[in-house]
C-alpha cells in the first residue's frame, strides 16, 4: 500500500520565509557593496587608507556581516586589499597601471560596441539617444557629477546590449579598476566637453548598426583617455 507524504503548511511557510530573508540579505550585500565602490571611486576614500568595517557598519547603516561581504567582494574587483589579520584597504592603482588597464579595455569594449550594434533594437536606440541629449545637456549645464553617472551608465548599457557575458565579466572587473583615475578627468569641465563628443559618436556608430565604426569610436575615445591621463 503506497502512502502520499505530504509537505505541512508549516514547513512551507518556513521555506518561503527563509528565501525572503535570503533575498533580503543579498539585497543587502549589493547596495553596501555598491556604496562602497562608488565613494571609492570618487575618491572619498584614498588610496592606502584603511577601511575599518565598525566605521563603514555606521556609515552606511549595515552589519559588520554584510561590510565583510562587500570588502570581499571590493578585493575580487581589485578595488581593495585585504590585510592578514589587519582588516582591508583601499587599492592603490598607479597611473601606469590604470593606463595599462584602459589599454586591454580598448579592445575589450570595441569588442561589445560592435556587438551592441549588431543586437540593437529600435526601443534600444531611441533609449541611447536620449541617454546621449541627457550627456549633453548635463555637460552644458556644468553638472558634472550627473554626467559622470551617465558616462557610466553608457558603459553598462552597452556591455548589456552587446549579450557578450565573458567580454561583461572581464569589464565589470578592468572599469572599476580604472575608472577612479577617469573620474578625476570628468571633473574638468572642459575635458568633459570634449569627451561628451567622444560618447555621442560611439552612441551615433551604434545607432547607426556600424560594428566597424563602433568599435574605432571606442578605440578612439579610450586612447584619448589615456592621453589626458598623462597629462594630469
Amino acid at each position: 500500500m503506497s502512502m502520499t507524504v505530504q509537505e505541512s503548511p508549516a514547513a512551507g511557510v518556513s521555506d518561503a520565509t527563509g528565501a525572503a530573508a535570503n533575498d533580503a540579505a543579498g539585497s543587502a550585500d549589493a547596495r553596501v557593496t555598491d556604496l562602497i565602490r562608488d565613494a571609492i571611486i570618487r575618491g572619498e576614500y584614498a588610496p592606502n587608507q584603511r577601511l575599518i568595517e565598525a566605521d563603514l557598519s555606521s556609515t552606511f547603516s549595515a552589519s559588520r556581516a554584510t561590510v565583510r561581504t562587500a570588502l570581499l567582494e571590493l578585493a575580487s574587483e581589485g578595488l581593495v586589499e585585504r590585510l592578514p589579520n589587519r582588516g582591508s584597504r583601499v587599492r592603490a592603482i598607479s597611473l601606469d597601471e590604470a593606463i595599462e588597464i584602459i589599454e586591454v579595455r580598448m579592445g575589450v569594449e570595441g569588442l561589445c560596441a560592435a556587438k551592441a550594434a549588431l543586437n540593437l533594437t529600435d526601443e534600444d536606440a531611441a533609449a541611447l539617444e536620449r541617454l546621449r541629449d541627457d550627456m549633453s545637456e548635463s555637460v552644458a549645464e556644468g553638472d558634472l557629477m550627473e554626467y559622470s553617472r551617465l558616462n557610466q551608465y553608457l558603459d553598462l548599457r552597452i556591455r548589456e546590449l552587446s549579450r557578450h557575458a565573458t567580454a561583461s565579466d572581464v569589464l565589470a572587473r578592468l572599469h572599476a579598476q580604472s575608472v577612479r583615475h577617469q573620474f578625476k578627468l570628468s571633473s574638468r569641465l572642459q575635458r568633459a566637453k570634449v569627451s561628451v563628443l567622444q560618447h555621442a559618436e560611439i552612441i551615433d556608430a551604434v545607432v547607426a548598426r556600424d560594428p566597424d565604426r563602433a568599435e574605432r569610436a571606442v578605440r578612439s575615445h579610450l586612447s584619448s583617455v589615456i592621453d589626458a591621463l598623462r597629462e594630469l
